[in-house]
């Protein structure tokens, strides 16, 4: 496998691109050759200018904007996506609010809040890109889990990103068996804290959260010609970490 997998004529959309992780994963896909759509929210300017750093790299991109847990906002970005680059051969669910809160002291609404961007908004994007991906019959859609999911390891602080991120991890699993004869793979990408944490890292595995780099990787490799045979599988980027510790 080559070291960054060749893109060109690709289309990429990543959920949440404007900033953080999904920028960072954004711009390596775009030096891979891929035409990139930067998804936003609320961060406008930063979706522009990432847009534009995503251009340096000689490809087009474009930035869409879109609440990802509303089905008709879903059409409308994925249309506008497609009106300007073509369909999405490339989905990276990003998106996903968390609440560093114990369970019983979030609000009803932020509840759903994280849960629905979490997991339903991996759903909807997910369903979106489907028909297109299976008419070109190539497709890969990965999806950005939480390193612990995986483990049935909850605390009750953040309690429902958990479930949110355990949802995600059953729905890739689910997909890539419903998806196995139609040329596309899905699989997920799981980090315990990354590089833009404001926790203590000193306690981490190797004293350190997982760099962009250490996400990407991973990513990477999945979005490879020769990754074309796996599909369904997570890859915690966690350096090692034992829950349970």
């Amino acid at each position: 496998m080559s070291e960054t997998p060749d893109l060109s004529g690709r289309t990429a959309l990543v959920t949440g691109s404007a900033t953080r992780l999904g920028r960072e994963l954004l711009l390596r896909i775009a030096a891979c050759g891929a035409d990139v759509a930067v998804h936003y929210r609320e961060s406008d300017a930063a979706a522009t200018a990432t847009a534009e750093e995503a251009r340096d790299h000689g490809v087009a991109a474009t930035t869409v904007h879109g609440d990802v847990t509303d089905p008709d906002e879903v059409d409308t970005m994925f249309d506008a996506v497609e009106s300007e680059l073509g369909p999405v051969d490339v989905l990276v669910n990003n998106v996903g609010n968390f609440d560093a809160r114990h369970w019983a002291d979030i609000e009803w609404a932020a509840w759903r809040d994280v849960v629905e961007s979490t997991f339903y908004g991996t759903v909807l994007c997910s369903r979106r890109a489907l028909p297109g991906m299976r008419e070109s019959g190539w497709g890969r859609i990965v999806n950005v889990g939480f390193a612990d999911s995986d483990r049935g390891v909850a605390h009750p602080v953040n309690f429902p990103y958990f479930v949110a991120k355990t949802g995600v991890l059953m729905f890739t699993r689910m997909l890539a068996a419903d998806t196995q004869d139609d040329g596309i793979t899905v699989n997920a990408v799981s980090p315990f804290a990354v590089e833009n944490t404001v926790s203590d890292v000193s306690s981490f595995p190797r004293g350190r959260p997982a760099s962009f780099d250490d996400v990407a990787a991973p990513l990477l490799f999945f979005l490879d010609e020769s990754a074309a045979y796996v599909s369904g599988q997570n890859v915690a980027v966690d350096g090692g970490r034992l829950a349970e510790e």
